[in-house]
């Protein structure tokens, strides 16, 4: 059976000032949106208005790399789901390894953060991931399972997502923006683990929520990534600061 279509989804992470945005963002939309390929951009919230006005129309898509769980409220510095939503985006990337291990965010919060983004209508990218220390210790799979416990929605059945509301991301914390990336066959297993997870919760309708494969894709690898089972796209950092980088790897999926 064939899986969702591919989502190639970029975290521009904390770069860009208006200007270079806006070139970029025009850069990939004139790049050409292949039909069989979803695309994605998430500048700096800051940029997300101005990013998502210009990419209206072309068939991108615009997500913030974060928000407050809260729909309003003394919350100095952050941005409500909202917030995001009213900015012109879609997507809202929530518990990457860099808020996660870099900040404290704990899967709890996580998961409060994937609810807001749920009842603001936005898709919310829930990232996941081992440490260095967790994948020599042969805790990987562990670890990949009680964050996706711990960071999303639980109705009386199960988890309280669909393909249509959640991406989950895997990036293993080692890889992210090192250049090392796993071999195909961990990456393999990785998605395999995550994808039988969500099914023992949701049945046939885990096959519908893309799991994305991110740390360290680039052109010379993106197509052997993206061919492995269960990657259904990439959530792709350092090479979405370039957009023939960016679009060589969409060409990949």
């Amino acid at each position: 059976m064939a899986g969702p279509r591919k989502l190639i989804a970029g975290n521009w992470k904390m770069n860009m000032l208006r200007g270079e945005g806006l070139d970029l963002a025009r850069a990939v939309a004139d790049g050409g949106v292949n039909g069989d390929v979803d695309l994605l951009v998430c500048p700096p919230s800051i940029l997300v208005g101005a990013v998502a006005e210009a990419l209206t129309g072309t068939g991108v898509a615009v997500g913030a790399q974060d928000c407050h769980e809260a729909q309003s409220g003394a919350f100095t510095g952050d941005i409500s789901a909202a917030m995001v939503r009213d900015a012109g985006a879609s997507h809202v990337i929530l518990g990457h390894s860099e808020r996660r291990h870099g900040l404290g965010e704990t899967s709890e919060r996580v998961r409060a953060k994937v609810e807001a983004a749920h009842a603001a209508g936005l898709v919310a990218i829930m990232c996941i991931g081992e440490t260095e220390a967790e994948r020599d210790g042969g805790k990987t799979l562990d670890v990949l399972s009680q964050q996706i416990d711990g960071s999303l929605p639980m109705g009386e059945r199960g988890f309280a997502i669909s393909g249509d509301d959640t991406v989950i991301a895997y990036e293993p914390v080692w890889a992210i923006g090192t250049g090392r990336t796993p071999t195909l066959d961990e990456v393999l297993a990785a998605h395999a683990h995550i994808r039988a997870h969500l099914q023992e919760s949701l049945g046939n309708n885990a096959n519908s929520v893309r799991i994305l494969y991110g740390g360290s894709m680039k052109p010379e690898n993106a197509g052997d990534l993206l061919a492995i089972d269960n990657v259904d796209g990439g959530l792709i950092g350092g090479a979405s600061l370039k957009a023939e980088d960016f679009l060589a790897i969409a060409a990949a999926a």
